[in-house]
């Protein structure tokens, strides 16, 4: 039997995914092919309506590949919503307080409570009746709660955030870090890299795994695996073409004697 995606964090393992964002459905059988764990799929900077977002999802879990979705904005309803059309992980943005990921937790785990009677459970430790906690527990079993930390206010709450029960995993997000960090862009800076390296120990101190999405050199990846890293988010589809196509084009370029156009700073961190 295959394990889960979450069975696998949970069990310590390293899992692999790209972030991806074409709509078509020649696609998810190519990244089959690659061993993919996980497919991220983003639409806090990308522009999919819901149909399209579950198509996507239930395509990657039939073909075993377990759709993680990033939502617009840290809400439970949007969380909900993405799992009911097919997604298992849901990632919420730039989250700073334990409101907020509790909130996060209530609409992955605690589906399909909400209003006053979720708040009970959330916010005022009311008890559970035995036999709604256990349709709870196994109505969200697979789901996995994922939070973007991507300020200098989430690093400076970071421990109060990762003790919120029912969050299972931290994505760094390295563009917003580094431009709360007022470095923008410059992840080889010591500071930005200090706080990688901090919220990486502390989140797998807390017992949770981690992930961090770059889009360039695998080489970063292997350096925050050494570091603790077992969530490796890598690239994306549009960054993957264009680091492919300017390679290929340059060689053919070079070896018929045409000037090659050179691009090499471009923003391939979402």
């Amino acid at each position: 039997m295959t394990l889960s995606l979450l069975q696998k964090l949970l069990n310590g393992q390293n899992v692999y995914g790209t972030c991806f964002t074409s709509t078509s459905p020649m696609w998810p059988a190519v990244l089959k092919k690659v061993g993919l764990d996980f497919v991220f799929i983003d639409t806090e900077h990308i522009p999919l309506d819901r149909g399209e977002l579950a198509k996507m999802c239930q395509i990657f879990r039939a073909l075993d590949i377990t759709p993680i979705v990033r939502i617009p904005s840290p809400d439970p309803f949007l969380a909900c919503q993405v799992i009911d059309g097919g997604a298992l992980g849901v990632v919420a943005p730039y989250l700073e307080s334990v409101t907020q990921i509790r909130e996060l937790v209530g609409g992955v785990k605690y589906r399909p409570l909400k209003g006053e009677v979720l708040h009970q459970y959330l916010h005022e430790g009311a008890e559970m009746p035995a036999e709604l906690a256990q349709y709870i527990a196994n109505h969200n079993a697979a789901n996995i709660c994922i939070a973007n930390i991507e300020s200098v206010p989430a690093l400076e709450r970071l421990d109060d955030l990762l003790s919120v029960k029912g969050l299972d995993a931290v994505f760094i997000g390295p563009h917003d870090l580094s431009v709360s960090l007022g470095l923008p862009e410059q992840y080889d800076h010591p500071v930005f890299e200090e706080a990688v390296r901090t919220i990486i120990h502390k989140t797998r101190a807390h017992g949770l795994a981690i992930g961090i999405h770059f889009s360039l050199e695998p080489e970063r990846q292997i350096k925050w695996i050494n570091e603790g890293a077992n969530i490796v988010v890598h690239s994306f589809d549009i960054a993957l073409f264009t680091q492919r196509l300017r390679h290929d084009l340059s060689v053919i370029k070079q070896a018929v004697g045409d000037t090659v156009q050179s691009d090499a700073s471009p923003n391939l961190v979402i």
